[in-house]
């Protein structure tokens, strides 16, 4: 296949931050006194705002709207990253790397807000031709809608991109979209085994990827 770009999640590639969501939402239900199920994190990993928001309203906390949820968790979360998001090792120069390589586009469950706090911390906001948060699409992760949204911005056949992610939703998103499948598990939260399956290669850090790699893809 011609490799004309590639696009990078954001949370769990670039970003250790999927710790960080868990605590802030699940602090978020416990202060209500809602229940944090077994599930619930992994459920809520790829959603966009309106669904993870959504979730939580109906299921896990009574007497608050979706949009009292998204305000009081997003919040917390800039709060959060106002002293620096926790980026994951070899994340800038990965970026940088690949960015003098090919095309970038970003396909994130992350506010737009929260993406270019992270993408201007990192000094990297630039090299990305398209970012998008799948708050812009009908529907977040496992949907393709996401990746299929940046493809179109980047101009560039789905099946023609390399897609980097690392939970089990957002591998399954970037592979229904048609595109190759880069996975960077994180060991907190690890894809499922049908999911990894999907990956035309496992990288076990960012260090990996190279533009001989994603050549040889």
């Amino acid at each position: 296949m011609p490799l004309e770009a590639i696009v990078f999640d954001l949370d769990g590639v670039l970003i250790d931050s999927e710790p960080v969501w868990e605590e802030v939402r699940r602090g978020y239900v416990a202060s209500r006194g809602g229940r944090w199920l077994p599930d619930t994190q992994q459920r809520l990993m790829g959603m966009s705002t309106v669904e993870w928001a959504r979730y939580i309203a109906a299921d896990l906390v009574d007497g608050v709207t979706a949009e009292e949820v998204a305000y009081a968790v997003i919040d917390e979360m800039s709060q959060r990253y106002a002293a620096g998001p926790p980026l994951l090792p070899g994340a800038e120069d990965a970026v940088r790397r690949l960015a003098a390589f090919r095309p970038l586009g970003l396909a994130s469950s992350s506010p737009p807000a929260l993406i270019d706090l992270v993408l201007g911390h990192l000094r990297v906001d630039a090299l990305f031709r398209a970012t998008l948060s799948t708050e812009e699409v009908d529907a977040g992760k496992p949907a393709p809608d996401g990746y299929l949204a940046v493809a179109a911005q980047l101009g560039v056949p789905p099946g023609d991109c390399v897609a980097v992610e690392d939970s089990s939703n957002g591998l399954r998103s970037a592979h229904a979209a048609g595109m190759t499948v880069i996975a960077v598990p994180r060991e907190a939260h690890p894809p499922s085994d049908d999911a990894l399956a999907l990956a035309a290669h496992v990288a076990k850090d960012l260090d990996e990827l190279t533009p001989a790699l994603l050549t040889a893809l």
